[in-house]
């Protein structure tokens, strides 16, 4: 019998010995595509914010001097458990997201993460997080940590696909770690901590709305009731991104009227939350894409500007 062109034998064993280079490619994976994966799985770009809150309610809750000590735990522990909520999130609507043009190319949906393996890290994260909180800074802060948890992974999540409402209703998971921070400071919750966490739940609204519109024929391939998916229109949604920006203003200002910030940072968030508020009237009067990205922008900029703003303050 003739050889093949290439040489090779046209035996069954000598088939099957030969991968091919793509197979040996993927079983080659480097240790850092591995780890890459693993870190767009915790949603470093959610869990900074999510830090920074936390260091925003420290903050607040230290106006006469920093616990070095207790603050880097204390923003460790918080980042660790973002990103474990982060990796299990990713878990739970791996099939969602494969169905979304954003998301499909994430580590679960694209298969080059085990669902097992990054359930089982978040999981660790997440208990790790705790575990460090509960000796190293008090345990109030702990229980703030788990209860973001269980509330972000097992009611807001599943409310995605239920209801229009899950975006208020995740507003207090999201905005538990700025109130985490002021009690790891403080060891209580206090004035200060409730006008932290209402800063962050005020601000959350319009942020996410932003982007809800801007991907919402994303979230109806894959059948999440998001606001601007149930009502198309954008009437509910430019109100209330417009409503909730409005309410930011005041609600900012809150820590100066419990004495837990002083006159600059007063001075300083006004102008920094009508900014805000602008960028939300501008799109009620134009509802395009680009506009809900300059709410967006606005919005992530605005944590930022915050904190440097108590940072200035609290300095001077």
């Amino acid at each position: 019998m003739e050889s093949p062109p290439d040489g090779s034998s046209d035996s069954p064993v000598a088939v099957t010995a030969a991968p091919s280079a793509a197979d040996a490619q993927a079983s080659r994976r480097s240790l850092r595509a591995v780890l890459w994966d693993y870190l767009i799985l915790a949603k470093p770009e959610i869990s900074s914010v999510v830090t920074l809150s936390a260091f925003a309610g420290f903050l607040i809750g230290s106006p006469t001097g920093l616990d070095g000590g207790t603050l880097l735990w204390a923003m460790l522990g918080t980042a660790l458990c973002a990103g474990g909520v982060g990796m299990l999130n990713h878990v739970l609507e791996r099939q969602y997201d494969a169905q979304m043009k954003r998301t499909a190319q994430r580590p679960l949906p694209a298969g080059r993460a085990d669902p097992k393996m990054a359930r089982r890290v978040g999981i660790l994260l997440v208990c790790l997080a705790v575990g460090l909180l509960c000796p190293l800074v008090n345990v109030l802060t702990a229980v703030l940590a788990a209860l973001t948890a269980v509330l972000y992974l097992f009611v807001y999540t599943p409310l995605k696909r239920t209801t229009k409402w899950n975006t208020l209703v995740g507003t207090v998971p999201g905005a538990l770690p700025a109130l985490g921070g002021y009690t790891a400071a403080t060891g209580h919750l206090g004035a200060g901590g409730w006008a932290t966490f209402g800063i962050l739940a005020t601000w959350q609204m319009p942020h996410f709305l932003s982007l809800a519109w801007m991907y919402r024929k994303d979230y109806a391939r894959g059948d999440y009731a998001m606001l601007p998916v149930v009502e198309p229109d954008g009437n509910s949604t430019a109100a209330q991104m417009i409503g909730f920006a409005a309410l930011l203003v005041p609600v900012s200002v809150l820590p100066v009227l419990t004495e837990a910030a002083g006159w600059i940072y007063g001075v300083g968030v006004v102008p920094l939350g009508l900014w805000f508020l602008w960028t939300t009237i501008v799109f009620h009067r134009e509802r395009t894409g680009q506009k809900a990205k300059r709410v967006l922008k606005a919005s992530v900029l605005y944590i930022p500007g915050l904190v440097a703003l108590l940072l200035v303050d609290w300095f001077l």
